[in-house]
């Protein structure tokens, strides 16, 4: 067996339009598809580590809307244990994705904004999707807490690693070890302060960035609970990362572990 792990956090659902490059503040300009997938960072992330061979239990709301199958398919498919609440509307991700891989995305939050708080034992991921009070009661008695602040605020905890990029670093910086991405650079990851890995991410052709992110932050939080090594760690990560933004969609693209043995 895996090691274990719970995930607190959104199940959405993305709505995606597929264009030449994305439009300006006040343009209209026409989509070359559109489509509807499964989403949110917190189902994405537990369905990464659950095709790590971690077991995973998801924490999480959807609608008792026609949304909420779609939005739960893919964490039914990968294995994920599911403990939900049903509220009124499944979250939604409006999703602009240019012929660069790059995206503006807007967030509904629906059920995820009245997400109950709860505590959770064991080893723990969350991202900022969810209320504060969410986290903290996540993270009040887990063995060890993970957490992906995005969106960027001032953390309510100090998790023991904290997973930002570049931009969400400036927000939130505490953490015993902290992951900073930076894109196509790689990552660097700290422990209290001190530079301890670094790793460039692999060369790839970049098509869709949705689900790299999630696909970073699940791979180093299962390498961690493996207990490989740091310089391990972060490698598995960033070529994690680069699996999953090198081909279209959020959860169809996340890598499993065969696949980052093998290389891309």
């Amino acid at each position: 067996m895996g090691v274990a792990l719970t995930v607190v956090g959104s199940i959405n659902v993305d709505l995606v339009a597929r264009l030449e490059r994305l439009p300006r503040p006040g343009e209209t300009v026409s989509a070359r598809a559109f489509g509807r997938y499964p989403g949110g960072k917190g189902a994405n992330q537990a369905i990464a580590a659950a095709r790590l061979g971690a077991e995973v239990t998801m924490v999480g709301a959807v609608g008792v809307d026609e949304l909420a199958e779609l939005a739960l398919a893919g964490l039914r498919a990968a294995g994920v244990r599911l403990e939900l609440e049903r509220r009124e509307q499944t979250g939604l991700a409006l999703i602009y994705l240019d012929a660069d891989g790059e995206t503006e995305i807007a967030v509904v939050p629906g059920a995820n904004g009245e997400l109950s708080p709860r505590e959770v034992v064991g080893a723990v991921l969350c991202q900022l999707a969810a209320r504060d009070a969410v986290v903290v009661a996540a993270a009040a008695r887990a063995s060890f807490f993970a957490l992906n602040a995005a969106p960027a605020r001032p953390l309510p905890v100090e998790p023991d690693l904290l997973v930002v990029n570049r931009l969400e670093y400036e927000v939130a910086r505490s953490g015993r070890l902290v992951a900073v991405t930076n894109g196509a650079e790689g990552a660097v990851l700290y422990a209290e302060g001190t530079e301890v890995a670094r790793s460039a991410s692999p060369a790839i052709v970049a098509v869709d960035g949705t689900g790299a992110g999630d696909a970073f932050t699940a791979c180093l939080v299962v390498s961690l609970l493996e207990e490989r090594p740091y310089a391990e760690a972060l490698a598995r990560a960033c070529a994690a990362g680069a699996h999953a933004a090198a081909r279209f969609g959020g959860q169809p693209s996340l890598p499993g572990s065969a696949e980052l043995e093998g290389g891309l």
